[in-house]
């Protein structure tokens, strides 16, 4: 039966069959977009964009996506913002637990599988509009690397090689990162190709946002490896995008 119509005797009286009824408005919640995520020589590095939107409504600009796991690995969300922020807190809250009750870290794969089974136990949400889609990644002690993955609403885990983006603005992210990235990238390095690459998407997707001197803004970036993970400060954060916007300046780009 089409979306929207009644059969004959569900009608309120006086009404004809299968009369079209007004559509309920769309719920509009906020949205978080975008992560990108790379490798670099000796870890790995995540960053995220401060925006979320609510439709065609900019909902907050200070908005984090990015947080630590536990110790050795860090999570970014993408998609509806309260339930990734909820997600991401019964993680960490996991994560900790188990390593109270085992005397130990869970290993990096156990990691990404119980992400996997939560983004799973979410897909009746997913399914009304309400998904979120998260970035994953950590340093792997007993390989001595880092590593990333990414998910599907259906809870699908995907070990990512060298990067890997989501969000809105995960096509024009990835674009940049695929010229950008090299591998064996120092960590300073990383983080500069990290944000330039936010800085193309929020070029060209609006719900992205790009760095922002009037207001101080500048993504979250964590970068994880032997030592844990550790916050980019934002001081350098702010050195590296202002390089970002006078070398573009001087060159005087259009795009």
């Amino acid at each position: 039966m089409p979306l929207g119509l009644v059969p004959f005797g569900l009608m309120p009286s006086g009404q004809l069959p299968f009369q079209q009824l007004p559509a309920a408005a769309p719920l509009q919640v906020p949205h978080g977009t975008t992560i990108v995520a790379l490798t670099y020589a000796g870890g790995v590095l995540m960053a995220g964009d401060r925006r979320a939107t609510m439709g065609n409504v900019i909902a907050s600009r200070h908005i984090e996506k990015v947080f630590p796991a536990d110790q050795y690995s860090v999570l970014g969300i993408a998609g509806t913002a309260g339930i990734a922020l909820d997600i991401t807190r019964l993680f960490q809250v996991e994560l900790e637990h188990y390593e109270k009750i085992e005397g130990t870290l869970l290993s990096l794969d156990g990691k990404a599988n119980r992400l996997g089974a939560m983004i799973r136990g979410n897909l009746a949400m997913a399914m009304q509009g309400l998904a979120v889609v998260p970035l994953f990644a950590g340093f792997d002690l007993p390989a001595g690397l880092g590593r990333l993955f990414s998910y599907d609403v259906t809870g699908g885990r995907y070990e990512e090689q060298e990067h890997h983006t989501v969000g809105s603005g995960s096509m024009f992210a990835r674009g940049a990162l695929k010229k950008l990235w090299r591998p064996n990238l120092s960590e300073q390095d990383a983080v500069a190709v990290a944000v330039e690459a936010l800085y193309d998407a929020a070029d060209d997707d609006s719900a992205t946002g790009g760095p922002d001197p009037v207001r101080q803004l500048w993504p979250v970036v964590y970068v994880v490896n032997r030592a844990g993970a550790v916050r980019v400060p934002e001081r350098d954060l702010a050195a590296v995008a202002g390089t970002i916007i006078e070398s573009r300046a001087v060159a005087q780009r259009e795009a």
